[in-house]
């Protein structure tokens, strides 16, 4: 590989350029960072110099290399695929590193194995950061949320670049430091798992107005175009509308009929789901979501009970333009009760992991850059502003004017859903998680007793406190 430059001279390097870490390499050289870049493919590696064109940034074809061009102590960012590929590149890389060294891991590892990597490079004297980051290919390039955790004196020694690189809301970057050990993956997987409810919400107003109501793929373009102009406002909705406007070049049709319905997923809403439940913490909405996906691979089976069941006999829902309006709304309560479960998650986490974080700081870094950016967010930051210990985003007043205001089109959406047979279960989980939020008496009662009878399990009274055994069939 070609370099010209005086060794130790970049002040940080990438190991990985796919898309992530060819654009990232890209934007930090844009702002005026010297970058080097190796990837174990030389390809990569010759695409992001023909790409740069600038004296800042080269490529490196090996590790030993790579660390040779670095100012020491060195920083280097890791941007592979999750899990074991993460350890393959600390174990190639430790044999070369020296104390004070900083490694950051940059992709989306779960904050399980964040932890167990913090621990082991600690004992090395190697300091090390796990670092989530949203907004794709475009975030990576022109400025994307940054979600850092780990040791604050660690995440000091880059500040300076990761605010380069993020996204701009007001000038104000989103990136922040968010607390210790694995924190920045933490706030990242639910952010995913928000995200995952969120395209799930979107999906089942798509089915609807295409199920429901016989809209045209043109006409629904329209509606979320529409709706990205109102309190809707969005990345996903913003796509969503681009979506329906996409001609396929194959065959002259619009792309979004040829695409499988078969979704895929990377792990992290299924692990923001996982670990909700670990905590108690229910988010009945992003568990829909990650559900739906499971269901939607079981296309065969998905055939084959088509056959087997007579469908319903479904009329068009009437008066379209207020099924329309409707819907809006029942997507908007829908999207602001999936951020309050994803909050919620992240305020028990944060106490049992002692995270420490802030909801408003986390509000404020997701508004730009990231896939849930979303006007909404202001508001979400307002509410956390106003109150720090808020035990839930639905007790803030602006939330709960929002929701009553729209509550009624969610229900009257789910009654025509039911009886035109177009499945809802992320905006149904949404509304029962909202019922049952609100309910001072649950039937929890006749679970415990259920429980008690088959099992002993014993039960808590409401007049006396202890617990308590009932032999049931006694007369």
């Amino acid at each position: 590989m070609k370099n010209n430059k005086k060794r130790e001279q970049c002040q940080v390097g990438i190991i990985g350029l796919g898309t992530m870490g060819h654009n990232l390499a890209l934007n930090m050289s844009d702002h005026g960072f010297v970058v080097a870049g190796y990837d174990r493919h030389e390809d990569k590696v010759q695409s992001l110099i023909k790409e740069s064109q600038k004296p800042s940034i080269y490529g490196a074809t090996g590790i030993e290399e790579l660390l040779a061009l670095l100012k020491k102590p060195r920083a280097i960012i890791l941007l592979v695929a999750a899990g074991k590929p993460v350890d393959l590149v600390i174990n190639e890389l430790l044999p070369h590193l020296e104390p004070d060294d900083l490694v950051v891991d940059a992709g989306n590892s779960h904050f399980i194995d964040t932890d167990i990597r913090e621990r082991r490079l600690q004992e090395k004297n190697i300091q090390f950061l796990g670092v989530g980051i949203s907004g794709g290919k475009e975030g990576a390039r022109h400025g994307a949320s940054i979600m850092p955790g780990g040791s604050k004196i660690s995440y000091e020694r880059i500040r300076p670049i990761l605010e380069a690189v993020a996204a701009k809301v007001n000038g104000d970057p989103c990136v922040a430091y968010l607390g210790t050990g694995s924190a920045g993956h933490y706030v990242k997987m639910v952010h995913n798992g928000i995200e995952y409810g969120i395209m799930q919400l979107i999906a089942e107003t798509y089915d609807f107005m295409k199920r429901g109501l016989n809209l045209s793929n043109e006409k629904i373009r329209d509606v979320y175009l529409s709706w990205n102009q109102s309190e809707l406002k969005s990345y996903l909705i913003e796509i969503t509308g681009h979506i329906f406007g996409k001609v396929d070049s194959e065959t002259g049709r619009l792309l979004v009929d040829e695409i499988s319905d078969s979704a895929k997923q990377t792990g992290t809403g299924m692990w923001t789901s996982q670990n909700a439940m670990d905590l108690n913490v229910p988010i009945p909405t992003i568990d829909a979501a990650v559900a739906m996906r499971n269901l939607s691979g079981l296309v065969e089976e998905r055939k084959q009970a088509n056959l087997s069941y007579e469908r319903l006999k479904k009329f068009p829902a009437d008066n379209q333009q207020d099924r329309l309006r409707q819907l809006q709304g029942a997507l908007y309560v829908g999207i602001i009760i999936t951020y309050a479960q994803g909050m919620a998650l992240l305020r028990s986490a944060s106490k049992k992991y002692d995270y420490k974080l802030d909801l408003e700081v986390i509000a404020r870094i997701w508004r730009g850059g990231c896939i849930i950016r979303a006007e909404l967010l202001e508001d979400i930051c307002t509410a956390f502003r106003l109150n720090s210990d808020l035990p839930n985003l639905l007790f803030d007043q602006n939330m709960a004017r929002k929701i009553t205001k729209h509550q009624e089109d969610l229900r009257q959406i789910l009654s025509c859903a039911c009886v035109l047979g177009v499945p809802t279960p992320a905006l149904m989980a949404a509304l029962s998680y909202f019922d049952a939020y609100r309910s001072e008496r649950l039937p929890a009662n006749l679970v415990q007793a259920q429980r008690d009878y088959f099992g002993a399990h014993t039960y808590e009274r409401i007049d006396v406190k202890g617990t308590f055994h009932t032999e049931w069939e006694d007369t």
